[in-house]
């Protein structure tokens, strides 16, 4: 608030994801996020939107994704239109466009979790800027054939995921005689390749365009491989549709916030599996 130079008369509320720790939606029926609405609520003085998950959840839906009833309403278009946000855990939301059909959408597996994971071991750094470290490696099929092999791929949607599932530890336990064996470079080309797989084959041949948003969309070597693997498709930005890829996942909580505000759905029972459309989020201050 003070860096936007907004007050607190300005502003209606405040949208609050908080960071999940733990989402084990059909096992346990429970997700978790970090950062307590109430604090939010006392420090601004403004009411707080939060725990966007679990009405979804309890009405039997996977509580996620939650981004594509937003995705739906921003970036609908004539053309059938997928919407990637590569965050930790990537999902895509699909568009149908005239061919008319609802939308639909579910997480598509690790995002830049992985590659973040082993860049920061090897490197030091919290991230693989603009894919350089990936782009130095090449891909070892034998890799990557192990990683799809994890059950949770072959899952029809509805279906949501996690850092539980999508870890090092994972990646490692797949692999016999473990990653050590192997050039880091080439470890990370594969956990990128891997990223940019998982996404494209949840894309139907019949998308036209692909807006890419979150932290993935600045990696070059990532963007270019979803490019590579899906040539009837034109690939950018979510820039391009007016809405910089760094802010989708904030806009799309604040939208959601402004749903629960006026008791409007906010959750799409076609992408969570829900039973039917909810009012989500609870109002804190």
């Amino acid at each position: 608030m003070q860096a936007s130079g907004f007050k607190a008369k300005d502003i209606r509320a405040v949208g609050s994801h908080g960071q999940t720790v733990f989402h084990e939606p059909k096992r346990l029926g429970s997700s978790l996020q970090l950062g307590d609405p109430n604090h939010i609520a006392v420090l601004t003085g403004l009411p707080v939107v939060a725990d966007f998950r679990r009405m979804d959840i309890a009405l039997g839906g996977e509580g996620a994704p939650l981004v594509p009833a937003f995705h739906a309403a921003i970036f609908s278009d004539a053309l059938p239109t997928a919407v990637v946000n590569i965050g930790g855990i990537a999902n895509v939301t699909l568009l149908p466009g005239t061919s008319g059909g609802v939308a639909r959408g579910h997480d598509c597996g690790p995002g830049n979790a992985l590659m973040d994971e082993w860049v920061t071991h090897h490197l030091g750094t919290p991230y693989d800027q603009q894919g350089r470290f990936a782009a130095e490696g090449k891909i070892l099929p034998a890799l990557l054939s192990a990683w799809l092999s994890e059950s949770y791929f072959a899952l029809a949607p509805p279906k949501s995921t996690g850092r539980a599932l999508f870890n090092l530890e994972w990646a490692n336990a797949l692999v016999k005689g473990g990653l050590a064996q192997f050039l880091p470079a080439d470890v990370q080309a594969s956990l990128c390749e891997l990223t940019a797989r998982t996404i494209c084959e949840a894309i139907p041949n019949s998308t036209r365009r692909v807006l890419v948003c979150g932290g993935g969309a600045f990696n070059a070597h990532l963007m270019h491989r979803v490019e590579a693997l899906l040539p009837s498709a034109t690939v950018a930005s979510t820039e391009s549709a007016g809405l910089a890829p760094q802010w989708v996942e904030a806009a799309a909580f604040a939208w959601l916030a402004h749903q629960r505000i006026h008791q409007l759905p906010g959750n799409l029972p076609s992408v969570t599996g829900a039973s039917r459309l909810a009012v989500l989020g609870g109002l804190y201050g």
